[in-house]
C-alpha cells in the first residue's frame, strides 16, 4: 500500500468569507496536492498562529481590518521569516505587486486569477522553491562549517585570479582577513617563495586552471606570512569548473609542515646519530665510508680508519655510574672532534668505541699522526662533577685499499689492530698487519675455550707463599689462577684473564676461585696445618658486580672458614674514589675480611683512599723491587713507599722478590713480608701444604742470589 502524503498545511488572512471560501474551493478542486488550510481574518490572529509553527505556506491579503498595506508583509515576515508567503492582491496593481516582492514575498497573485490551476500552481512552485532553498542552505553551511573546521588553509579564486575566499585556518596563515582578502590578487595573499633560491615559486592557482588539473607545490616551498613570518608549506591546487564544465576559477588547500618537517629532520638524524654525543652512529658511518671509497678509488688516494677503544673505562662506568661514565664520554668526543679536519668523521660505536674515518689521506704516516695526536689529547685529566679522571686508549689503523675494499673489512681489519694494540699494553696505536689475522682468530678460539672451561673444570689454584721477613715464617698465601685448557695444556693467566675481562667472564671465574681458595683452605687446617690468611685477587668487574657481597657472604659460610683468613687484593684502578667503593669497602671490614692494595703505586688513584679507605696492606709493586738492584739510584722509591707504608700504620708486602741482595734492603727498611721466586714460585695445593708442615727457614737461609 502506497504511503500517502500529508497535507500542505497553509495559513490563510483573509477578511472577506467570500474570497476565503472561492480559496479553498480552489485548492480542493485542484488535485495538484491535498491542503490543510487554516482561516483568519485579522494579522493578529495570523500572528498568534504562527507562534506555534507547523506551517509550509502563507496566504494573506495587505488590506485587513488591523492592518493596511506594505505595513501587513513587514509585520508578517519577521516573526515568520523562512514560511514563503504568497500575496493576494487587486488586479492590475504593478507597484503593489512590486513593493510585495521587494519586502520579502515569494509572489503577488491577484484575486481575478483565483482558479483552481493558477492557484495551487503558485503555492505549489512557492512552497517546492522554498524546499529546494532551505537544502541548498543546509548544504551551503554545512560546506561552510567543513571549511572553517578542517584542519587546512583553504583558498579560491576567480578565472582572473582573484581571492574570492579564504577560511579561518588560511586567515592565520597568511594573517589577511577574508573580508580583506576577498578581491585582491592571488599573489597580494598568498606569497610563496622557494626554500633554497629564496625566488618567487610559480602561482599554483594558474597552474591548476592552465593545465585544467590538479596541481602542487614543491615541497621545500614557504609561505611568507603577512607580518613576515615563514613557515614550510604543502598545498594542492585544483580548477573550479562550472555547469557547462568550463573553468570559473581553483581552489587550493594548504596546511602548515613547518612542525611535521621538523620531526622527520630529528627522526633521521637520531636514526643516522649517537643519541650520547650526538657523533654519527655505524649506519651513518659505513655510509660516510662508501662514500670515501668510492672518492678515493675514483682519485686513486688512500683513506684510514682508526677504531678507538677506551682502556678502563668501565672501572669508571661502575665506579663512579653511568652518569659520571656518560658526561665523561661527551667530554672524550669533543675531544677527538677537535683533533681531526672537517671532512673526516668521528663515529661512535657504542659503549667507549669510537671509529674516526680520515678520508684522502696522502700517506699512510698521516694516519699514525693523527692516532699519536688523539692519544696525546686523551690522556690529560678529565675534571667530571668534582672527580679528577684519567683514560687513555687503544687505536687500531687500516687503509684502503691495502686493508680492504669495503666498509665492513675496513671496519674488521681496524679493530683487529686494536685488539693487538691492547696486548701491546694500551695507550698506543698499532697498524693492521696480516698475521694479525691469526692471531684474531686465535682469541676468538679462546673466549669460546673459556665459556667451556668453567663447566669442564679446567681451571686450578697455585698458591704462593707469603714470607715474614723478620721470622722467615710463611705468614699467608695467595691464590693464583691457572688453566689447563683442554688441546692447550697450560695456558697461563696473562693470556686468558684480559680475554675473560672483556667478554665478561671474569666475575664467575673470580667466584670459583674464591669459593675454590676458601674450599682448599678449610682443608689445610682440618688436616690439622698452621691457619694462614689466604689472599685473593679481585678484579674491578668482580667487586662491582650487583651480588658481590652477598657471594662473599654466602662462600664464608658454605666453606667455614672465619673472614679473617681472607684477604682481597685490590688493584688501584679499582679504588676510584666514590661512595660506592666505600661502601662496599665498609661492609668487608665489617664482615672481617682485610684488604690490600695490589701493584701500589703503578695507578692513577689519589693517595687520599689510603685515609679515607679502610686498607690494611700495601704491596709493593716488583717493578719497584727490581729496580733496588738493575738501578741503586731508584732504590730511594721503595725505600720512600715503606715508610709511607709503615707510618700510616700499613703492612707492606714487597712483590717479586728474586735475589738475597733484594732480600737484604727488605729487611733493612723493615718491610714486613715478601714474596717471590726468592722463596718459593707458585706451586700446587699438595705442595704448599708441604712448605707448610716443614717451614721455608731452612730453605730460605740456604737460597744464593738467582
Amino acid at each position: 500500500m502506497a504511503k500517502t502524503e500529508p497535507p500542505n498545511r497553509i495559513l490563510l488572512i483573509e477578511s472577506d468569507p467570500v474570497h476565503a471560501k472561492a480559496i479553498r474551493n480552489a485548492l480542493e478542486e485542484s488535485g495538484q496536492g491535498r491542503y490543510d488550510v487554516e482561516w483568519v481574518t485579522h494579522l493578529s490572529g495570523g500572528l498568534e498562529r504562527l507562534s506555534r509553527g507547523g506551517l509550509e505556506a502563507i496566504l494573506t491579503e495587505l488590506s485587513l481590518p488591523d492592518s493596511q498595506g506594505i505595513e501587513t508583509l513587514d509585520r508578517l515576515l519577521p516573526v515568520a521569516p523562512h514560511i514563503p508567503v504568497l500575496v493576494l492582491g487587486a488586479a492590475h496593481d504593478a507597484q503593489i505587486a512590486a513593493q510585495s516582492v521587494q519586502h520579502g514575498a515569494q509572489d503577488y497573485l491577484p484575486k481575478n486569477l483565483l482558479d483552481p490551476y493558477t492557484l495551487s500552481r503558485a503555492l505549489k512552485y512557492m512552497i517546492d522553491r522554498k524546499t529546494v532553498e532551505d537544502a541548498l542552505f543546509i548544504e551551503k553551511e554545512r560546506a561552510q562549517v567543513t571549511l572553517n573546521s578542517i584542519g587546512d588553509g583553504v583558498l579560491s579564486t576567480d578565472i582572473s585570479g582573484n581571492v574570492t575566499y579564504l577560511n579561518p585556518v588560511g586567515e592565520n596563515m597568511t594573517g589577511w582577513r577574508q573580508g580583506e582578502a576577498v578581491g585582491r590578487p592571488f599573489s597580494e595573499v598568498f606569497k610563496i617563495v622557494e626554500g633554497v633560491s629564496r625566488q618567487p615559486a610559480r602561482n599554483p592557482m594558474e597552474l591548476a586552471i592552465e593545465r585544467d588539473n590538479v596541481v602542487g607545490l614543491a615541497s621545500n616551498c614557504i609561505l611568507v606570512r603577512r607580518d613576515g613570518s615563514e613557515s614550510l608549506i604543502e598545498d594542492s591546487a585544483a580548477p573550479i569548473h562550472d555547469r557547462h564544465g568550463h573553468v570559473t576559477g581553483a581552489v587550493m588547500v594548504f596546511h602548515d609542515v613547518s612542525k611535521s618537517r621538523a620531526i622527520i629532520e630529528k627522526m633521521s638524524h637520531l636514526a643516522q646519530h649517537d643519541f650520547l654525543t650526538d657523533l654519527p652512529n655505524r649506519l651513518l658511518l659505513n655510509d660516510r665510508i662508501t662514500q670515501a671509497i668510492s672518492f678515493a678509488r675514483r682519485h686513486q688516494e688512500q683513506l684510514a680508519i682508526l677504531f678507538l677503544d677506551l682502556d678502563h673505562f668501565k672501572n669508571i662506568n661502575d665506579s663512579l655510574g653511568h652518569a659520571i661514565g656518560d658526561k665523561l664520554l661527551r667530554v672524550v668526543a669533543d675531544r677527538l672532534v677537535s683533533c681531526v679536519r672537517h671532512s673526516d668523521t668521528v663515529s661512535r660505536q657504542g659503549g667507549d668505541e669510537f671509529v674516526i674515518l680520515l678520508s684522502q689521506i696522502e700517506h699512510a704516516a698521516d694516519a699514525a699522526i693523527s692516532a699519536q695526536k688523539l692519544l696525546n689529547v686523551l690522556v690529560a685529566p678529565y675534571a667530571i662533577c668534582g672527580n679528577e679522571l684519567f683514560v687513555d686508549a687503544s687505536i687500531g689503523i687500516s687503509t684502503y685499499p691495502n686493508d680492504g675494499q669495503d666498509a665492513e673489512s675496513l671496519l674488521k681489519t681496524a679493530d683487529t689492530a686494536m685488539y693487538y694494540a691492547k696486548d701491546k699494553g694500551r695507550n698506543n696505536y698499532q697498524f693492521f698487519r696480516q698475521n694479525m689475522n691469526v692471531r684474531a682468530v686465535e682469541r676468538q678460539s679462546l673466549e669460546g675455550v673459556l665459556r667451556r672451561a668453567l663447566e669442564r673444570h679446567e681451571f686450578l689454584l697455585h698458591y704462593q707463599p707469603k714470607i715474614n721477613l723478620r721470622s722467615g715464617e710463611i705468614a699467608g698465601a695467595e691464590a693464583l689462577i691457572r688453566g689447563m685448557l683442554r688441546d692447550r695444556g697450560m695456558v697461563p693467566p696473562l693470556q686468558f684473564v684480559p680475554i675473560a675481562e672483556e667478554c665478561g667472564l671474569i666475575v664467575p671465574i673470580g667466584q670459583w676461585v674464591l669459593r675454590e681458595a676458601c674450599t682448599q683452605l678449610r682443608r689445610w687446617m682440618d688436616a690439622g696445618l698452621k691457619p694462614i690468611p689466604i689472599s685473593v685477587n679481585i678484579s674491578a668487574w668482580q667487586f662491582r658486580a650487583e651480588n658481590f657481597l652477598d657471594g662473599v657472604r654466602s662462600i664464608l659460610r658454605e666453606t667455614n672458614v672465619e673472614p679473617h683468613f681472607l684477604e682481597f687484593e685490590l688493584t688501584e684502578s679499582v679504588l676510584i674514589d666514590s661512595e660506592s667503593t666505600l661502601s662496599t669497602l665498609e661492609s668487608l671490614k665489617d664482615m672481617g675480611v682485610r684488604l690490600a692494595i695490589d701493584d701500589f703505586g703503578t695507578g692513577y688513584s689519589s693517595l687520599s683512599y689510603l685515609r679515607r679507605f679502610p686498607i690494611d696492606a700495601l704491596k709493593l709493586d716488583q717493578s719497584f723491587v727490581h729496580e733496588i738492584t738493575a738501578d741503586p739510584e731508584s732504590a730511594p722509591i721503595a725505600r720512600a713507599v715503606i715508610s709511607m707504608g709503615k707510618n700510616l700504620k700499613k703492612k707492606v708486602i714487597a712483590e717479586g722478590v728474586e735475589t738475597r741482595q733484594q732480600l737484604d734492603f727488605l729487611r733493612t727498611q723493615q718491610c714486613d713480608e715478601g714474596q717471590g721466586f726468592f722463596f718459593s714460585k707458585p706451586v700446587v695445593a699438595e705442595q704448599f701444604a708441604h712448605l707448610l708442615r716443614v717451614g721455608l727457614e731452612h730453605s730460605v737461609s740456604q737460597q744464593t742470589p738467582a
